[in-house]
């Protein structure tokens, strides 16, 4: 078994290496002047059992990367391909909205399963899917975080409390209370007009001695914690830790969260990214 890293993603590929005893391979790749793709295999890999390590943020960016890689490894005479993409792309278009529009998370899941003979990710955004498995083809395997930002929870905050900002972030919230045996909040929103709305937290002079999380599986624009954080500074609350799953942060994002009035912002490395401080690679990946 080897494993050949995407360049994003070489500090946990080289943690996945040391956890469980895999070898890295070394690949070589650069992009020609005109942007092409130039890869070569310096590791000898015939016969052999390889894991991919890329994360798919980005996925534009990396999917030429894995098809060219994968038709070389399959040209070499590799034996099978695993995927390991920690944050699985194009999750978000599950249905047809409007006449015409591309299902692209079907397309994708369908590329895919050509690639690669199976494929393991972490906490997909799966909505009007039920599983994977209504879209690819090959056998994949969801791990969950939830374990380790519960351990990294309970090693730094010593009296949190769980926050989710509306009812889509009830079952992590409530999920991460029964692990640390800590309470957990949803907020209730009362609409008042088009675009007035109130927000209050039920009981908040219960916790004024905690600390307030906010937790969500994937912080991309950030504008849910950043309204939510506009709430609680309405509050005695102290300012709160932000933990996301999954670190994309589209365009300013991770800025404007910075800025917003939070004490600190966590994230696992399925995405590489400075805010990164819960480390995945101890997960059951193989």
């Amino acid at each position: 078994m080897l494993i050949i890293s995407h360049p994003d993603q070489i500090d946990l590929a080289r943690s996945l290496s040391h956890h469980h005893g895999i070898p890295l391979a070394e690949l070589e790749y650069r992009k020609f002047p005109d942007g092409e793709t130039y890869l070569r295999l310096l590791t000898p890999v015939k016969d052999a059992n390889i894991v991919i390590v890329c994360s798919l943020n980005h996925p534009d960016d990396k999917i030429m990367w894995l098809y060219l890689l994968c038709q070389t490894l399959r040209t070499e005479g590799v034996n099978s391909i695993h995927l390991i993409a920690p944050y699985l792309g194009y999750m978000r278009q599950d249905t047809q909205f409007h006449p015409g529009e591309s299902v692209t998370s079907k397309y994708f899941a369908q590329l895919l399963s050509q690639l690669v003979d199976k494929m393991t990710t972490i906490d997909p955004h799966l909505h009007r899917y039920k599983s994977l498995s209504e879209i690819y083809t090959i056998p994949t395997t969801v791990l969950h975080a939830a374990p380790l930002v519960s351990l990294w929870i309970s090693k730094h905050v010593k009296t949190p409390l769980l926050i989710g900002p509306d009812s889509e972030s009830a079952q992590w919230a409530s999920d991460l209370s029964s692990r640390l045996n800590v309470p957990f909040i949803i907020l209730e929103k009362n609409r008042l007009g088009d675009h007035d709305v109130e927000v209050s937290i039920p009981d908040v002079h219960l916790y004024l001695d905690h600390t307030p999380i906010l937790i969500d599986d994937i912080i991309s624009t950030a504008h849910t914690m950043i309204e939510t954080i506009s709430h609680l500074k309405k509050t005695p609350l102290r300012p709160p830790i932000c933990i996301g799953i999954h670190a994309v942060f589209s365009g300013n994002a991770f800025e404007e969260l910075s800025q917003s009035g939070c004490s600190k912002i966590v994230t696992t490395n399925s995405i590489t990214h400075p805010s990164n401080q819960i480390d995945i690679s101890s997960l059951k990946f193989f």
